[in-house]
């Protein structure tokens, strides 16, 4: 396949995974929550991470199926993942109904009801409201993040090589920090709350993604 097409296909993937870390980022700036560059880099590496954990054993698993199952598999985990990120919002809403995001909750590192707090609302990872962005909290906020790249990069790395799972990592390590520092710019500059759920688009993307695969 033309180079030019694998490095499109992997930054649309990229763009697909990343779209979450620009809203989150542009909900901080129009909150006035400053997110420093030790936290921007916490938040691209961990959701790298997981993309990449996700992209290998993918990988790993597709090297012991037919390239028609892999094929499948692929298009299964990734359509039913853009199906579930549609109705993102939606779900959110319901987590911070049961959860009550406005209730006092004890900051630690592996507190689940943290994190579904984080998750619902990415703005509370700024526990102490301090109005920048600690470097303890962007790792939890990282990882309500990057669980979805984690999802992704498995359902994507069962039908590619391991060559392009390094091309995939390389893009979204650049791809990421762009995205968190300009949603962040972007949102300070509206200086306003303002409520910006691309869920949506990300389900949409990868949906097309799911189908292109299974094609091409």
């Amino acid at each position: 396949m033309n180079i030019v097409i694998l490095v499109f296909q992997a930054w649309v993937l990229v763009l697909a995974v990343g779209i979450d870390a620009f809203a989150c980022s542009f909900g901080y700036g129009t909150s006035k929550v400053k997110i420093p560059f030790k936290s921007v880099m916490i938040i691209n590496l961990v959701c790298t991470a997981l993309l990449s954990v996700g992209l290998f054993f993918g990988a790993l698993l597709g090297n012991f199926l037919t390239d028609s199952i892999a094929g499948w598999i692929s298009f299964a985990i990734l359509f039913s993942l853009g199906v579930f990120k549609i109705f993102d919002s939606t779900i959110k809403k319901i987590i911070r109904k049961r959860n009550g995001v406005n209730k006092e909750v004890k900051f630690t590192f592996f507190n689940l009801q943290f994190l579904l707090k984080v998750y619902a609302d990415p703005v509370e990872a700024d526990s102490d409201d301090s109005k920048e962005l600690a470097p303890k909290e962007a790792a939890p906020l990282a990882i309500a993040l990057g669980l979805d790249g984690l999802s992704v990069g498995f359902g994507i790395g069962i039908g590619i090589t391991i060559a392009n799972a390094f091309l995939i990592v390389g893009l979204s390590l650049f791809t990421d920090i762009i995205l968190v520092i300009f949603g962040c710019f972007l949102g300070n500059r509206l200086a306003k709350k303002i409520s910006l759920d691309l869920s949506w688009l990300s389900g949409v993307i990868l949906i097309i993604i799911a189908f292109v695969g299974l094609f091409i």
